[in-house]
């Protein structure tokens, strides 16, 4: 039998200086050459915590061939500050069999317990003060349905792209609408809470999370979750008689239109309080996790900029949440050796016309 090696340091431990021998989980791999024409290795690395940028600088097509995307890779690395952001400088890699480590070290995980999550999606439901709409969620909400929807990711890596990042991106959102259906009294609270539970649903068929990294199905490509979504409430509204028509039509809007935009695959905009609403705080909850994720990446503390987001057009100034451990100048020192300058990226001109484009969004 084939010993199982488990993971010695966590991407959520490492720290400037360290370093290491250990697995990671390829995520993302990319040969590409400096300005002088030298090929170098980019590396996304992942395991349970987290996901770091990497480089191989020597012999890089070498290496290439063990580190495949989806592969777990013994590296040699030593962790360093590169623009506010740790990066591993690797030394050398390996590829490792996929049955000597123990999956469960690179699964990236919801920090809140999936009990209290399934408590608190049994009470939301419970609440639903429309004996038609609840028996809807009900339907849905059960058996494979409701154990995929509490393990699944919301997105492939933007936001909430974790096990259970579905139901804790589901559950938040539905916090922010009971707060503002109390606030605003022209929304139909009970249909805004079946929407903010329903938007996304259907993401348990457009990802495939069996394991890391996270991919997209075939139907997921095809179809797309705003429309398996509204297959699946149209379904479900079948065994519910007392369901009217104008509800159906209503939550299957709300599902269809929370994108917002028709560049953002939207086939109708929002045209209810209810999808207006929802869609806002969809979008909310999404950059907040993004800029919670990429805060907890940076190395140092206090205020910092982060590098310029190309999907959100800014850079962001957010309170790093690592430790301060070196210099400015040590840090400016760790650039210019461990890569090839790179141009600064030129934010769009507020003079500019500037397009949406659909990688934009973070849903």
């Amino acid at each position: 039998m084939t010993p199982v090696v488990g993971k010695k340091i966590f991407v959520g431990q490492l720290i400037a200086g360290q370093q290491l021998h250990d697995i990671f989980l390829v995520s993302r791999k990319t040969l590409a050459e400096t300005k002088t024409g030298k090929p170098y290795l980019a590396l996304g690395l992942m395991d349970k915590t987290g996901e770091i940028e990497a480089r191989l600088w020597e012999n890089a097509h070498q290496f290439a061939a063990q580190a495949e995307e989806g592969s777990f890779v013994l590296v040699q690395a030593i962790a360093k500050p590169f623009r506010d952001q740790l990066q591993l400088g690797i030394s050398s890699l390996q590829r490792v069999a996929e049955d000597t480590v123990q999956l469960g070290d690179y699964m990236p995980t919801s920090a809140r317990p999936p009990a209290e999550m399934a408590a608190e999606l049994d009470a939301v439901i419970a609440g639903i003060g429309n004996p038609a709409i609840q028996a809807l969620i009900q339907a849905i909400f059960q058996g494979e349905t409701l154990a995929r929807f509490q393990r699944a990711p919301a997105a492939k890596k933007m936001h909430h792209a974790y096990i259970g990042g579905l139901i804790e991106h589901t559950l938040s959102i539905v916090g922010m609408a009971e707060k503002t259906a109390a606030h605003y009294p022209l929304l139909d609270r009970d249909l805004l809470i079946a929407g903010a539970l329903l938007h996304d649903i259907a993401k348990i068929e457009e990802f495939d999370f069996a394991r890391p990294p996270f991919g997209y199905t075939d139907r997921g490509r095809l179809v797309g979750h705003l429309v398996l979504g509204v297959e699946m409430v149209r379904k479900a509204a079948e065994s519910v008689a007392e369901l009217t028509t104008d509800q159906v039509d209503q939550l299957m809007h709300i599902i269809l239109s929370h994108h917002g935009q028709f560049a953002y695959g939207s086939p109708v905009l929002p045209m209810t309080p209810e999808a207006i609403l929802l869609h806002h705080l969809d979008d909310m909850d999404a950059k907040m996790n993004f800029m919670e994720g990429l805060r907890a990446k940076m190395a140092g503390t206090g205020q910092q900029w982060s590098d310029y987001q190309r999907h959100l057009e800014r850079y962001l100034y957010l309170r790093a949440g690592g430790n301060e451990d070196e210099s400015a100048d040590s840090r400016e020192e760790v650039q210019e050796r461990e890569a090839p300058p790179q141009p600064e990226p030129t934010p769009p001109s507020r003079s500019s016309k500037v397009v949406p484009q659909r990688q934009q969004t973070l849903f």
